[in-house]
C-alpha cells in the first residue's frame, strides 16, 4: 500500500485489534456519544445504556426530573448494573450481590454489611459519574463527569444541518432498523460521507437528488453535506414524494442534509424525513448501525394517499437481475452494506491497495482519515 501520509490510513487501521483498541481509548472515550432521544427517558427511573469506548454508561432520570449519567458498573465487583433500557424505579440493584444504589448514584444498602463489611464507608462507594446533555432532541453522554460542554462540541453547526425541527416530528417506530455489517466502522463512515459514489452506486435509488451540485465542508471535526433535489423531481415534488412533506422547510432549502457528527453519528434530513444513523464499532471487522426516523405528524390516510400517488406518478424501476442481489434490491442501505463488506474482504488480499481519493467528491474521506 502507498505510504502517502496526506490521504491514507495504514491497512492495520481497518483490520488490527491493536488499532481498534487504540481508537476506543483515543477517540470514543474522548468524544460525546449519542445515546438516544429525550423522549426515551420520560419518567423518573427511566434509563438507557450505551458503550463509550471501554466505558459502559447509563443515563437515568432522577426523582427531581434531572438527567444524570453514571458508569454502569457496581462499585463492589464491577458487575453491570443495568441492561439496554427500562425503568429502575427508585433503586438500582446489582444483580450479583444486591448492592443497592439510589438513582442519584448513592450507595444505599449492602446485604450483611455488619458482618461482611463492618468497616465499609458507603459514602466513598457512590457510582462513578459521567456527563449527559441534549442537543436537537438527542441525548449524548461522555465518560468524564466534567466534559467539554456539548454546545461547544457542536458549535457552529446550526446553519449547515438543515432547517428541520426534529422536536416537531414523530418517531416512526416501525422503521427503526439494526444492521450488522461485516466491515470496519471507518469503512462504514467513509462510505456515508463519500460524495463520489452517490451518482454511481445509487444511480437508481437516490436519483431524486442532484449529485452534481453537492456542497460539503468540515466544521471542526464534523462533516457537513448538502445536495439539492433535481429540478425535475422538485417540479413534481407534491406528487412524487413517497411520504407527506415536512411543512416547516422553506422550498428554497429543500434537499438532503447528511452531516456526520464526529466520530460516528450521521444525520439524514430530507423533504419528508429526519433520521439518525448511529455507527457502533464492535470489532475490527464488525460494525452495528442503528437507524431511527422521524416523520411529519399526519393521518394514516395522508400517508396511504401520498404513497399511492407517488407510486402512480413515478413507479419503482423493476430489476432485471437476481432479486436477492443487494445491488438489485432497490434499497440504498443494502447497496452500501454490500460494498462496505466487499471492501473489508478485499483487505485480506495481498494485492489490496488504494488509489488516492478524488480531490473533490472524496475529499471528505481524506479529511476524515486525517482526523482519525
Amino acid at each position: 500500500m502507498s505510504t502517502n501520509p496526506d490521504w491514507h490510513l495504514p491497512l492495520d487501521a481497518y483490520v488490527s485489534n491493536e488499532w481498534f483498541e487504540r481508537e476506543q481509548r483515543q477517540i470514543f472515550e474522548r468524544c460525546w456519544q449519542f445515546v438516544g432521544f429525550v423522549e426515551d427517558i420520560r419518567e423518573p427511573g427511566d434509563y438507557i445504556t450505551v458503550q463509550a469506548g471501554r466505558y459502559p454508561l447509563f443515563v437515568v432520570k432522577g426523582l427531581d426530573g434531572e438527567l444524570r449519567a453514571f458508569h454502569n458498573i457496581c462499585r463492589h465487583r464491577g458487575t453491570q448494573l443495568l441492561r439496554t433500557s427500562g425503568n429502575t424505579k427508585k433503586v438500582i440493584t446489582c444483580p450479583y450481590h444486591d448492592w443497592a444504589y439510589s438513582i442519584d448514584g448513592e450507595l444505599l444498602t449492602v446485604p450483611e454489611q455488619s458482618t461482611e463489611f463492618p468497616n465499609l464507608d458507603k459514602g466513598r462507594l457512590c457510582l462513578h459519574g459521567a456527563s449527559v446533555d441534549s442537543w436537537k432532541s438527542m441525548l449524548f453522554v461522555h465518560p468524564e463527569p466534567k466534559a467539554q460542554p456539548l454546545t461547544d462540541w457542536f458549535d457552529g453547526l446550526d446553519p449547515y444541518i438543515g432547517p428541520h425541527i426534529p422536536e416537531s416530528l414523530d418517531e416512526h417506530v416501525e422503521s427503526q432498523m439494526r444492521y450488522e455489517i461485516a466491515a470496519n466502522w471507518k469503512i462504514v463512515v467513509e462510505n456515508y460521507i463519500d460524495g463520489y459514489h452517490l451518482a454511481h452506486l445509487h444511480s437508481s435509488t437516490l436519483n431524486m437528488y442532484d449529485h452534481r451540485h453537492q456542497k460539503s465542508r468540515f466544521i471542526g471535526p464534523h462533516f457537513m453535506f448538502y445536495e439539492p433535489l433535481t429540478p425535475n423531481y422538485l417540479a413534481q415534488l407534491q406528487k412524487r414524494s413517497p411520504l407527506p412533506l415536512i411543512d416547516h422547510i422553506p422550498r428554497e432549502r429543500l434537499g438532503a442534509y447528511v452531516p456526520l457528527l464526529f466520530p460516528n453519528l450521521g444525520l439524514s434530513a430530507t423533504e419528508s424525513t429526519w433520521s439518525t444513523f448511529h455507527v457502533q464499532p464492535v470489532a475490527p471487522d464488525k460494525t452495528i448501525v442503528e437507524t431511527r426516523t422521524r416523520v411529519p405528524d399526519a393521518s394514516s390516510w395522508s400517508y396511504l394517499k401520498q404513497g399511492l400517488q407517488s407510486y402512480l406518478s413515478w413507479p419503482t424501476q423493476s430489476t432485471t437481475g437476481d432479486p436477492g442481489d443487494p445491488l438489485e434490491s432497490g434499497d440504498f442501505m443494502l447497496e452500501d452494506i454490500h460494498v462496505c463488506e466487499q471492501q473489508q474482504r478485499a483487505m485480506n488480499s495481498p494485492k489490496f491497495d488504494m488509489a488516492p481519493p478524488g480531490v473533490d467528491l472524496e475529499r471528505s474521506v481524506t479529511g476524515f482519515r486525517k482526523l482519525v
